[in-house]
């Protein structure tokens, strides 16, 4: 991790990905969202993860498409 690695709470990853935090909380504990530090009780999540993360989720058909979480 890089030390300039910014942090997203998880309204900036709802917000992202234009979703709500609800569904974010939901996907982590269910564990299909990206990787996130627990830090003093607060989830936040290493921009370089979420980047990774959506990199894992592409897709160039939708044959190709495991059911993704809604």
């Amino acid at each position: 991790m890089s030390t300039t690695d910014p942090l997203l709470t998880q309204d900036d990853a709802a917000a992202r990905w234009l979703i709500s935090p609800r569904t974010v909380e939901r996907w982590r504990q269910q564990r299909v969202g990206p990787r996130y530090l627990k830090l003093g009780g607060r989830v936040l999540y290493r921009l370089s993860d979420i980047e990774a993360w959506e990199l894992s989720r592409l897709r160039s058909s939708t044959k190709d498409a495991e059911e993704l979480p809604e």
